[in-house]
């Protein structure tokens, strides 16, 4: 194949607005990143300082004089000890920047390991003396510090990106069902830093669009020449799109190269969001698929905040929980508590709690309305159900029916925020996408709340479910729990 119909498609994908992110711009946020750390590092310095010899708390030996100059001067020559320690760290690495979690628990490792140089250094040196209080609070401070520095760049580089700024070009070997879903995700989020500009298959005609603005723009043969030509920075290989032999062929092109990243998948694209672990038997290195999508530092984190906030609030609202269950209990007979078998995280099934909103004869009542149940087979909802009791429908229009799922997530078998919760018999219209849903809780609220509801359709459910799980962080649950409140106001889908 020819080069010129590579330079061709090429300028295509340009007029389509991808751009390349050029190395000055990493350089610049490279060098940002250096001046946010070392004033944040000053930061905690100083509030160390400042609380340790400045206050009078009785936890700490009181001080004869002020050691300001020589708490100054130590603090600026530690200040490029410890950005040192970042780069040893990887903190300034491409592949570590803005890395979200991991980058965090990097920050708290290198902060202690500064400290932990200082100590030693006090250890040797008799005469150098520093106050212990100062010490802890200075690698409290510092972990703080720096974090909310890099959580502060993390968001401006979020916004720029949505401008199309600090974005990698990407090229994906492979056009099938596996490529086009790592394609999918790559480039419908404005965060993820990287922009597929297309697809390079043997098996697809050059050319044709196999996805909406993208194309496959050659041959497997053609990678080396396409990228030597265009700006392209990042190949990825949708691993079950290639034989063994095409595989190989690819990491001997790329494998050693220093300018360019090469990337494979897992080859099972329906559980990408839950990653792979790498262990080496022998001689073999073997992967396997993580059996839940977070990180056990994000489990730990997320756990925390669910008991902490569920906690409160059924503390606080338990006037209101009593006051419902009574109300309930002289609307209509039956029980006040309605069990339902829905799944959980690795498909365990649980009884999701809610107030009852039905009658207790609801099957016999649906009955009557044939047209009724296969509107329910269809969409899962009913938006006017003749089996909901008029209690439960002031209930189901302010969400207060789903408050007792507070004790669900007590008990651990639910989160605040996540995907909806879905019967056994609901998971198989979730095709693959069931292997997904099933590494996380069920959330009492999440985006596809704060998103329509019950007036979405249910391939729409779906695929906000997913984006939640792809996207997952505690501070996304933090906006979403934040807009729920305004959601349920406006009752928009409840019914």
């Amino acid at each position: 194949m020819t080069t010129q119909p590579l330079a061709s498609d090429w300028a295509n994908l340009q007029a389509a607005s991808l751009r390349r992110t050029g190395r000055a711009e990493w350089r610049t946020l490279r060098a940002a990143l250096v001046l946010v750390d070392a004033f944040a590092i000053a930061a905690a310095f100083a509030l160390a300082y400042i609380i340790r010899f400045e206050t009078d708390i009785p936890l700490f030996y009181a001080q004869t004089e002020t050691p300001l100059p020589f708490y100054a001067s130590l603090v600026l020559a530690l200040i490029p000890v410890w950005l040192g320690i970042f780069g040893l760290y990887r903190l300034y690495d491409f592949n570590s920047i803005l890395s979200g979690l991991d980058e965090y628990i990097r920050v708290v490792h290198a902060t202690s390991m500064g400290m932990m140089v200082l100590i030693v250094v006090t250890f040797f040196v008799p005469t150098f003396v520093v106050a212990r209080g100062w010490l802890v609070l200075t690698l409290l401070f510092s972990a703080l510090t720096v974090g909310l520095g890099r959580f502060a760049m993390r968001s401006v580089v979020r916004l720029a990106r949505v401008r199309d700024k600090f974005v990698t070009p990407v090229i994906i070997v492979g056009a099938n069902e596996e490529g086009r879903a790592i394609a999918r995700h790559l480039n419908e989020s404005a965060v993820s830093g990287a922009r597929v500009v297309g697809f390079l298959d043997d098996r697809v005609d050059v050319g044709r669009e196999v996805l909406p603005g993208l194309r496959v723009v050659g041959m497997i043969d053609d990678a080396a020449d396409f990228v030597k030509r265009n700006p392209v920075s990042e190949v990825i290989v949708a691993a079950s799109a290639l034989t063994r032999n095409e595989l190989l062929d690819v990491y001997q092109v790329f494998g050693l190269r220093e300018d360019i990243v090469l990337r494979m998948s897992s080859g099972l694209y329906e559980i990408l969001t839950t990653g792979m672990r790498v262990k080496q038997i022998g001689s073999v290195a073997l992967s396997s698929a993580n059996t839940t999508r977070l990180t056990l530092p994000e489990r730990v984190l997320k756990t925390a905040f669910d008991f902490f906030v569920a906690g409160l609030a059924v503390v606080v609202l338990a006037p209101l929980l009593i006051t419902i269950a009574v109300w309930i209990k002289l609307d209509s007979p039956g029980p006040v508590i309605h069990r339902r078998r829905v799944l959980g995280t690795r498909g365990r099934t649980y009884n999701a709690l809610k107030f009852r909103t039905m009658a207790v004869n609801a099957e016999e009542v649906l009955a009557r309305y044939p047209e009724l149940q296969e509107e329910l087979n269809r969409n899962m909802k009913l938006k006017d159900d003749p089996r909901v009791t008029r209690s439960g429908r002031l209930l189901r229009k302010t969400s207060l029916d789903e408050l007792p799922q507070l004790f669900n997530v007590l008990l651990g078998q639910m989160s605040l925020v996540g995907p909806r919760m879905i019967t056994p018999e609901e998971a198989d219209r979730y095709g693959q996408w069931r292997f997904n849903l099933l590494t996380v809780k069920p959330g009492i609220t999440g985006l596809w709340q704060v998103s329509g509801r019950s007036d979405l359709s249910y391939p729409e459910r779906v695929q906000i479910d997913m984006s939640y799980i792809r996207n997952y962080s505690l501070w996304l649950d933090v906006v979403l729990l934040a807009r729920t409140l305004p959601a349920v106001f406006k009752r928009t889908g409840a019914y």
